[in-house]
């Protein structure tokens, strides 16, 4: 299971894999961070494709070619932010943001899935002007990953991406404390 979830820091926009995942609002039209950098990198034919997909809801996820990407896909997907009704905790103590963002991460494995794509990249979702913490985003991640790729054959790798040294030891980290513990 180590070896199908992998940890990088780097340029999502230049892995050349069958899918990225782009961290996007929910016009899908290109913002600020990783949005912004994989519509830049990709040119306007990715911001027309996105404009015929009308929009994403919150933990739901919509796919494109990569175009001008190494990456031959795009799987654009929106995060919950990390503020108000969102930060509402349940019966067992999980907040609204946390069911939201497990959703987000399965869709998106789910679409790889159906695409029988071999290996996808995630870029640390909602941790950015959504304002989740990095540290509880990328447990929720990891713990997300493991549990499709147990009982999946796709996606066969996946990789984390960190774009900062502090990230990426925050993900080294957690996949290392997570991973003790699940395969106890």
């Amino acid at each position: 299971m180590e070896n199908r979830l992998t940890v990088q820091k780097g340029d999502i926009t230049k892995l050349n894999i069958d899918a990225i995942v782009n961290a996007a609002n929910s016009s899908l039209l290109g913002g600020g961070g990783v949005d912004g950098a994989i519509h830049l990198a990709a040119g306007g034919e990715l911001t027309l494709a996105c404009g015929r997909l009308k929009g994403c809801d919150v933990a739901d996820a919509k796919i494109t070619p990569g175009f001008n990407l190494p990456a031959k896909h795009v799987i654009h997907t929106v995060g919950p932010t990390y503020w108000g009704n969102n930060l509402n905790v349940d019966q067992d103590g999980n907040t609204q943001a946390s069911h939201l963002l497990r959703k987000t991460y399965y869709r998106c494995l789910t679409l790889a899935s159906e695409h029988q794509f071999g290996t996808v990249a995630f870029p640390s979702i909602s941790t950015g002007a959504f304002r989740y913490p990095m540290a509880e985003a990328t447990e929720i991640a990891i713990e997300t990953i493991l549990d499709y790729l147990k009982s999946n054959k796709f996606p066969e790798r996946v990789i984390l991406i960190a774009f900062s040294d502090k990230d990426l030891k925050i993900i080294k980290n957690k996949k290392q404390k997570i991973l003790q513990t699940y395969c106890q």
